[in-house]
């Protein structure tokens, strides 16, 4: 007997995050990381350190979910190309529609 797979094409899933924000979350991680090292080498308070990496992570692991059950796998390419459409033309001359 064969085993049906009923999985395919669907977007891969981790916790609830859709698609493409498991790697936003995973970059949000690095980079949380990356300026957490930065301000212990300037001399930040530690305590302060871990306060605001702590509070910066939570609001973008927020933020992140948010965008995921919003948008979904592909809303959020949508909504960007959309903002990139003109909402008009504008032509000054009848030269272009003129036949030549």
């Amino acid at each position: 007997m064969y085993q049906i797979n009923k999985g395919i094409n669907q977007s891969i899933q981790f916790q609830g995050l859709k698609a493409q924000y498991i790697g936003y979350l995973g970059g949000a991680v690095v980079g949380l990381l990356i300026v957490f090292a930065a301000l212990y080498i300037m001399g930040v308070p530690s305590l302060f350190c871990v306060g605001f990496i702590a509070t910066t992570g939570a609001f973008t692991v927020f933020k992140i979910y948010k965008m995921s059950h919003q948008y979904g796998q592909y809303g959020l390419m949508k909504a960007l190309a959309r903002k990139q459409i003109p909402k008009c033309i504008k032509v000054y001359s009848r030269g272009v529609f003129m036949i030549r």
